[in-house]
């Protein structure tokens, strides 16, 4: 459905994308996996005809920057950050889009029904939660019942219990026979929705695995002790790893934080680490060795 064929793209003299290739078939889910940086983001707007970039993209045989309205008609995409009209009403927002994207007779109450948003058409989007306006952005991806979702770093604003509920969401629609393409830097979220991971690096993609070996992999990592997952301030990430380096701490850049293997004996001190250097921690998870076995569990089920 998506064919990826030799695609760069750059910033000036900088490369965000270099020769990348993916074939993405029906009912496929890949997941890109990256530090930020790494060109997932980039190259999800390539995908979607956003940028202009060398070498080509096709979606089930129309060229999106040739035949783009073509290609994004079958294409529903979730960003990392909504943008709402905050004043409007849920259910008047859903049919602004719906014209928008040129579809008429659009229901609000059925689209809203599909992500779990029943009653909810008469409220401001104001007054929705962040996992609701999640919801809703989902709802309008789904107008006009495209095969393909593109999603980039959807959950990454949500809390735990919603990270949950929007990922099961995803994954039923996944199994309804939706093609995926998203980024993440969640392993369980990986684990839950992905076929197969390319593994992104400064433009690159260095490989292509399925998830069950690559969170095998992720696990193995992790025995012997756990791995904090710390989100800071984008700011202060190089700050927080070479403090933290000092300490004797193998902490790499992963996503949207840190990734911090610790023994068992030592899983507070990176907190008090950052704290020394000023450096604020926004969110943070622990995976030890039993969850990373679940999680391989987990994309062993997912695998077809």
């Amino acid at each position: 459905m998506i064919t990826i064929s030799s695609l760069s793209m750059r910033f000036g003299r900088c490369f965000a994308v270099r020769d990348v290739s993916a074939q993405i078939d029906a009912g496929d889910s890949l997941a890109l996996w990256g530090v930020n940086g790494a060109g997932k983001t980039t190259l999800i707007r390539c995908v979607l005809g956003l940028l202009r970039f060398r070498g080509g993209v096709s979606v089930c045989g129309h060229d999106v920057l040739r035949d783009g309205k073509a290609a994004r008609r079958l294409l529903g995409y979730v960003p990392q950050e909504l943008g709402f009209y905050d004043e409007m009403g849920v259910g008047e927002a859903i049919g602004f889009f719906a014209r928008l994207n040129g579809l008429r007779g659009t229901e609000p109450a059925a689209s809203l029904r599909l992500v779990g948003l029943d009653g909810q058409h008469t409220k401001r989007v104001r007054e929705l939660s962040g996992g609701m306006k999640q919801r809703l952005a989902l709802a309008l991806a789904l107008l006009g019942d495209p095969p393909i979702l593109i999603l980039d770093e959807v959950t990454a604003s949500l809390d735990a219990v919603g990270r949950e509920e929007f990922i099961g969401m995803l994954k039923g629609l996944s199994c309804s026979g939706r093609t995926l393409l998203f980024a993440s830097h969640r392993l369980e979220e990986v684990a839950a929705l992905a076929r197969r991971v390319a593994v992104m690096e400064r433009g690159r993609v260095i490989e292509t695995v399925d998830t069950q070996a690559f969170v095998a992999a992720r696990a193995t990592e992790m025995r012997g002790g756990a791995v904090l997952h710390l989100t800071v301030p984008a700011s202060s990430r190089e700050a927080a790893v070479r403090s933290l380096r000092e300490l004797g701490f193998a902490a790499r850049l992963n996503g949207l934080g840190l990734l911090v293997p610790v023994p068992p004996e030592r899983k507070a001190v990176p907190f008090r680490v950052l704290a020394d250097a000023r450096i604020p921690v926004e969110d943070f998870d622990l995976v030890d060795a039993a969850e990373a076995a679940s999680l391989a569990a987990q994309a062993k089920e997912n695998v077809p």
